[in-house]
């Protein structure tokens, strides 16, 4: 196996399927030549053509709209919506049209489309450039809604994504584009050590407390699991991986054993996915539930200059801070002092 980054990864899933299937082609702002803003799509233009890999004109709308009309004819295109609210004057195209067509027609026509969404802070980046939008596209039936936060998801995901035949959201943390992990490719493309969309996985076992997390959260959440053995806290950590479908099982398994849950997530926390995941909790595991399910969260205002955004996102300190909110049975009045809340 070798070192492989999540944006090297999505790069080779797209590789392969373009390989694969004729019908699969890659289009969107920059995605041709330049090969992406962060590179995802190189080289794949000049290996592939400016038929199956090429710009579009800076008009989400109308990326949206031409992929709409290329899955009635029998294409899987995958378009690239360049920074997460980017995206937003194509939602209309989305929750109108992408959603609704295989209701709309009785399942006659189904819409294949992989939208690809760079998306969440922890870059530096500004206002328009680092919004987590999943809560509207998880609202909406009819979108499946795909978060991976690891190198292996970045590849299996993207592949089922496309392979798909409903549309998919596939959200893409940017502040892990440039992480690494050592990955057999060549074994995930031949579906040897996939984990299918809809499972979640248990990416730490533990005992006192579960932490859900997906996305760009799970490295934090890992982090904080880590840091808590200092305080005597075996922390298990819940990767969801795709938010539509979601995977009550295993969460409800993974409370029903510790007893406390807390659950990470980078968006804002009203009405939120966060939201979501702590009411399914307490609806069925309440009576296994030791205390009330906490959230750790951005903050509700809209996405903070860059020098501040530390303040804003989850962190390991506020993670466990919140793990000492829980109320432990042997030491009631526990407050974790460890570190800058």
């Amino acid at each position: 196996m070798a070192a492989v980054t999540f944006a090297s990864a999505l790069n080779q899933a797209l590789r392969d399927a373009l390989t694969a299937d004729e019908g699969v082609s890659i289009f969107g702002e920059d995605v041709g030549v330049a090969g992406g803003v962060f590179r995802i799509t190189d080289g794949l233009a000049r290996d592939f053509g400016d038929d199956r890999c090429f710009d579009t004109p800076l008009a989400e709308s109308g990326i949206v709209g031409l992929a709409i009309g290329m899955c009635m004819t029998g294409l899987r295109p995958v378009v690239e919506m360049q920074f997460d609210a980017f995206a937003y004057p194509a939602f209309e195209q989305i929750t109108s049209h992408v959603a609704k067509m295989r209701n709309r027609t009785r399942g006659a026509i189904g819409l294949p489309i992989v939208i690809r969404v760079p998306y969440a802070g922890g870059i530096g980046g500004v206002e328009h450039h680092c919004d987590s939008s999943e809560a509207y596209y998880a609202h909406t039936p009819g979108l499946r809604v795909y978060a991976p936060g690891t190198v292996e998801d970045a590849y299996s995901l993207l592949r089922a994504a496309i392979d798909d035949p409903d549309p998919v959201v596939f959200l893409e943390p940017k502040r892990l584009y440039w992480s690494k992990a050592e990955v057999d490719l060549a074994a995930l493309a031949e579906g040897r050590g996939v984990t299918a969309p809809g499972q979640a996985v248990v990416r730490r076992p533990g005992e006192d407390v579960t932490l859900v997390a997906y996305g760009p959260s799970l490295s934090v959440a890992m982090d904080a699991a880590e840091a808590a053995q200092d305080e005597g806290w075996s922390v298990e950590v819940v990767d969801l991986r795709t938010i539509n479908p979601y995977d009550d099982d295993t969460v409800i398994e993974s409370v029903r054993r510790t007893g406390r849950c807390v659950v990470v997530a980078e968006a804002q926390g009203f009405a939120s996915v966060g939201s979501e995941i702590a009411a399914r909790v307490q609806e069925r595991a309440f009576h296994s539930l030791a205390a009330p399910v906490l959230r750790v969260s951005g903050l509700d205002i809209p996405y903070p200059p860059p020098k501040v955004e530390h303040l804003h996102l989850p962190s390991v300190e506020r993670v466990l801070d919140t793990i000492a909110r829980l109320q432990w049975d042997d030491t009631p009045d526990l407050r974790y002092v460890g570190g800058a809340r």
